[in-house]
Parts: C-alpha cells; structure tokens; sequence
C-alpha cells in the first residue's frame, strides 16, 4: 500500500465531491478518474470489488465506497474525515435550501441553472461502463451475467433484485467455475462490536421516538432506519422517505419533497444529502435552531449505518478479497453490476427531453472525461455555466 498524505487525499475527495452529480453509477466515473486515473489510489479492478461490495450492503453504496478507500489508506481516522469532506458541502447547502422552499419554486432554479445536469450525470455512467468494463469481461459467461442483469433490471426495477441478481451472478460463476476451491478460514474474527453497537443504535432509537415522541427523536429513528434498510442507493431511498414523511408522519407537503427531490439531482455529492433538507424543513416548527438541528441530526442518522457497516467489514476485505473463491465470486458480482449500472443509465436517458443542449452536454461529457483534458469540477461547472447563458430550450 502506498504512503498517501491524508491532506492530498482529501482534497481529492473534495474533488471528487465538487464533481460527483446524479447517482452512485456516474459517481464512480468520477471515482475512476480521479482517484484510480490520476492519483492511482487503486487500480480500476479494486474499485470494481469495492463497488461489487457495497452494491451488497444497505446505505450509500458511492459513500461506502469512498469510506473504504480512505479506510485503507488510514484507517479509521481517515475514513470520518472522507465522510465528511465528501457530504459536507452539499449537506450545507441542502439545509440553508431546507428554509426556503417556496422561494426555490418561485425562481424555477431546477428548470433554468441545472437542466442540462442529468446529461452530464448520464456521461459520467457511460464513463464509469468503459472503465470497469475494461478488465471485466474476461470470458463470454461474465458478458452473459451483465446481459442477464441488464435486462432483468431494465424492465423490473424493484429494489430487492438488484442485490438478488449480484447474489446470484456471484454464486453461479463460483459454482461454474473449475478454479474454485475449498474455502480459507480468517486468521481473525470480524469487529463485531460495530455490528451490535449498529443494531443497539437501531433498537435505542426506536424505543425513544416511540416513548417520547419527539419529532428530532422521530426524525432521528426514521432517517436511521432508512440509511440501515435501504439497498440500491438514493434512487430506492426517495420512494421510502416519501412514504413516512409525505403519507405516514405528514411532516413535508408532497410539493415542498419533491421541490428539495429535483434540487438535490442538480447538486454534486451523495443523493442521501436529500436527508438534510427533508429533515430540516419537517422540523421547521421547532423554530432556526431546531431546524438546523434536525437537519443535521437527520443527515447524521442515514450515515452512521453505513460507518458502522465499513468498520465491521473492511477490516477482513483485505484478507477475504485474496481468497481465491472470493476473486472468483466478485468476478461475477462486478459484471453484474455492470448491467445493473446499464440499465439505470437507460432509465436516465428515458427520462430525459433530448434537445440540442442536452445531446451536446451528453457527447462532450462523455469524450472530454474519456479524453482526461479537463477535470471534472470544472467541466461541471463549465455545464451549469453553459445552461444559465446559452439560450437552448
């Protein structure tokens, strides 16, 4: 492992945070140019097992992966000053925007400044295919898998195949492959005191928003649930939190959720930074002070699962990652979380109005990204600049 300066690390993760817009899929475009391309933290096939992985686990997959990046690189230490540096800036923008929702609306911010963003977000996903798709496909059962996974996923969106299909993809190549081998045992047991101490936040939670049934404590056991039970990223998030905050607790106004929904996809960072606005405008009653607090408390709680998480497992990654029957499995995760990531960008693309801006938006993100000209913060900012001047429609 090589000696990283933790200050040059982080602000690769500011980088990567400045320029990271849409989903887990175009963030990892980012992540393969910055940190694999550029500063060479890893190789592309790391990053395609530590995506194959958190695609796994419940949380912000794009998140967890950035943590365990920084986790290797510095441990523990290293890993909280990852999480913050990457949410931090959009989190604080999420809650000042969490005060003023109608005024938002009113200036048509979404329609105007960002409209040519989700183009952007859809090159960063064709970026991140090339890239891990490179080293991938070794033989025609790997190029199945994604196929397989492409198609299931594009007409059945339901969250629970997503990980299902990775599970099985894994399984099947382990099972067909001819190089499989009895299994290793680990030279150390798993940490298992983030794994109960996650479960005890859980229980302690729910038990004081029910006692009490004070709206931070609510807020706080609901945004907890959500970042402990959500798999398939910031995309599966957004119907969860409609359903308590909208229809269950009637905290948001269905126009005031899906105001801060359309806002957060024009912003760079983690979608789960959605937590910020929503939990401070559903604390708004409680006046300045308590809505800055529920805001972050809101942000804290849908994070902390997946911390706990990374620490109970990437301790072993290293050691699970070199068994050979590991390899094999992740050989077969990692293609099919190519499909996966194929068949979202269809989705993007079918939920796109194609005009002029947005193709050129489209074709120049995915060349000048492929190319390596211009960093990715300043391309973005290139794009948003591009769709306040240029009068496209």
């Amino acid at each position: 492992m090589q000696n990283v300066s933790r200050w040059t690390f982080l602000k690769d993760v500011l980088v990567c945070s400045l320029g990271a817009f849409g989903g887990p899929e175009s963030h990892y475009g980012v992540f393969s140019q910055q940190l694999v391309e550029k500063r060479q933290y890893l190789t592309q096939e790391e990053l395609g097992e530590l995506i194959a992985l958190t695609s796994l686990l419940p949380g912000p997959s794009s998140t967890q992966t950035l943590l365990a990046i920084g986790y290797k690189h510095g441990g523990k230490p290293l890993a909280w000053l990852t999480l913050l540096v990457w949410a931090l800036p959009v989190v604080l923008v999420m809650t000042v925007l969490s005060f003023s929702p109608q005024l938002l609306a009113s200036w048509d911010v979404t329609v105007d400044v960002f409209r040519t963003l989700p183009a952007l977000a859809l090159g960063f996903v064709v970026l991140a295919l090339v890239n891990l798709s490179r080293k991938t496909f070794t033989d025609p059962w790997l190029l199945l898998f994604a196929g397989a996974a492409f198609v299931l996923t594009l007409f059945f969106r339901q969250f629970w195949l997503f990980p299902l299909m990775m599970l099985v993809g894994g399984g099947t190549y382990l099972w067909s492959s001819p190089k499989r081998q009895s299994w290793q045992k680990l030279s150390r047991p798993p940490a298992w005191r983030y794994f109960v101490l996650m479960v005890s936040l859980a229980v302690f939670a729910y038990g004081a928003a029910q006692l009490t049934g004070h709206r931070l404590l609510v807020l706080f056991d609901a945004f907890y649930r959500y970042g402990l039970l959500v798999i398939g990223g910031g995309q599966v998030l957004i119907p969860y939190m409609y359903s308590g905050l909208v229809e269950q607790f009637g905290f948001l106004s269905s126009e005031a959720f899906m105001t801060g929904y359309g806002l957060v996809q024009g912003l760079p960072g983690p979608m789960f930074s959605f937590s910020a606005y929503a939990g401070g405008l559903a604390s708004s009653e409680l006046g300045l002070f308590g809505q800055t607090l529920g805001a972050l408390l809101s942000v804290t709680a849908i994070f902390l699962p997946a911390v706990l998480l990374m620490f109970f497992i990437f301790p072993l990654w290293t050691e699970l990652q070199a068994m050979p029957n590991i390899k094999i499995i992740l050989k077969g995760v990692v293609a099919v979380a190519i499909g996966l990531i194929a068949s979202t960008g269809v989705v993007m693309a079918q939920n796109l109005t194609f005009g002029l801006d947005i193709w050129l938006v489209f074709i120049l993100t995915v060349v000048v990204m492929l190319s390596k000209k211009i960093p990715a913060p300043l391309w973005v900012l290139m794009v948003i600049v591009a769709g306040v001047v240029i009068p496209f429609g």
